[in-house]
Order: structure tokens, then C-alpha cells, then sequence
């Protein structure tokens, strides 16, 4: 199977969903809406300057899952799918998949934001595998610490090729479709990258290599 490799947040979904779970949170008051709100912009304005702390970020984002339990989790996280996540689904993402489902590829998601927050909507969205940050549990909670290589950046080819050696899969003729300059490493990585709305610095760089760039908005 050829590999088709999607980053998730502002690519296959027009939006955040790591920002968009912290205004949720602050929405239904889960967390002091200020200072978080605050906090969460803040993480968010590093990570598009490509200076984020994975570590310091994943402590924050993970804390409100800590002692909650997990029939809660699963209320709030069908409550952020309803009306959180589903008004970014874009359906030109949903026919992009549907393009390399129908060519017999095999679909991955590939997101620094945690397992917790991306699972689920990697089910909805019917691909194949994802890859994402991970969230240290025990004892079927969460602690609030993450857990291995975080995701991001370099991270993401790290995870990558540990999850190729682990299946068996290879990167011959594989497509990675991204909108971040942060997944440059990955980028360079794969036979066939494409740009999707990209930020400036991604846009730039594809540019002046031929890379080819796409829009899956509206």
C-alpha cells in the first residue's frame, strides 16, 4: 500500500483542534475562562512561529483531563465533536481522502495535538491509522504528563519512522499533505509533498520548489 499522510488541524480541518478544545473548556466552564483562554492563545501564537514547547504545551493542555473519568471525558468530547469540530470538516478534504481511499492507499493522520483530542476524529473522518501526541494514563486516568516523543516537528518523522518499522510500511511513493512550515522535516521526507493553504513560510518554500499547492476550502 502507498501512503498518504495528512497532518490534521488546519489542513484536512478548517480550524485548530488543540486551540479549538481550550475554548471549549473555557466555554463550558471547565476552566477559568481568562487565564486559560489567555494561556491557550499564547501556546498557539508559538506554535504558529514554529518556537513552541511541546513539553510545556502538552503539561497545560493535558491538566483539566486529570482525575476525570472516563465516561465524563467521553460526554465532553461528543459534546466538542458536535459543535466544535464537525463546522470545520471540509467537504473538499472528505473527497480528498475519499480520491486516495479509492486508489487502494493506505490513510494516515499524522498531529502534534494529543491522542485524547484527535482520536475520535481521525474515526470520523474513516482513515486508517493516526499518530499524534501522547497522554501518560494510569490506573485509566489521565496524569496530566505526556507520554514519549511528542509530535511535532522533527518529532513527526521520528514517530513516523518508528511506527514504519513497527508496520512494515514504506514511505516509497507516499504523498504528505500539510499546511504548517513546522512539518518541513516530514515535508522533505516524503516522494510526493503538497502544500494545503499554507501558512507563509510553508507557501514560500513550496514555491520555490515546485512543490505542488492546494486549497481544501471552500
Amino acid at each position: 500500500m502507498t501512503l498518504a499522510i495528512f497532518d490534521l488541524d488546519n489542513t484536512l480541518l478548517g480550524g485548530d483542534s488543540d486551540h479549538a478544545w481550550g475554548e471549549f473548556l473555557c466555554d463550558r466552564s471547565i476552566v477559568d475562562a481568562d487565564s486559560y483562554r489567555a494561556r491557550n492563545n499564547w501556546f498557539y501564537g508559538e506554535y504558529e512561529k514554529g518556537e513552541l514547547d511541546m513539553s510545556a504545551w502538552l503539561e497545560f493542555a493535558l491538566q483539566p483531563l486529570v482525575d476525570i473519568s472516563q465516561n465524563q471525558l467521553a460526554a465532553w468530547h461528543a459534546d466538542f465533536m458536535t459543535n466544535y469540530i464537525e463546522p470545520m470538516m471540509l467537504p473538499r478534504a472528505a473527497e480528498l481522502l475519499d480520491e486516495h481511499r479509492s486508489k487502494g492507499d493506505f490513510l494516515l493522520i499524522i498531529t502534534a495535538t494529543n491522542r485524547f483530542v484527535t482520536a475520535p476524529i481521525a474515526a470520523h473522518l474513516g482513515v486508517d491509522e493516526i499518530i499524534a501526541s501522547d497522554a501518560e494514563i494510569q490506573d485509566g486516568k489521565y496524569t496530566g504528563r505526556g507520554s514519549g516523543i511528542p509530535c511535532y516537528q522533527e518529532g513527526k518523522v521520528l514517530r513516523l519512522q518508528q511506527w514504519l518499522s513497527e508496520t512494515g510500511h514504506a514511505l516509497e511513493g507516499s504523498h504528505f499533505y500539510s499546511d504548517s512550515h513546522n512539518d518541513l522535516p516530514l515535508l522533505k521526507l516524503v516522494d510526493q509533498p503538497v502544500a494545503v493553504d499554507p501558512d507563509q513560510k510553508l507557501e514560500n518554500y513550496a514555491t520555490a520548489r515546485g512543490w505542488p499547492i492546494i486549497s481544501l476550502r471552500d
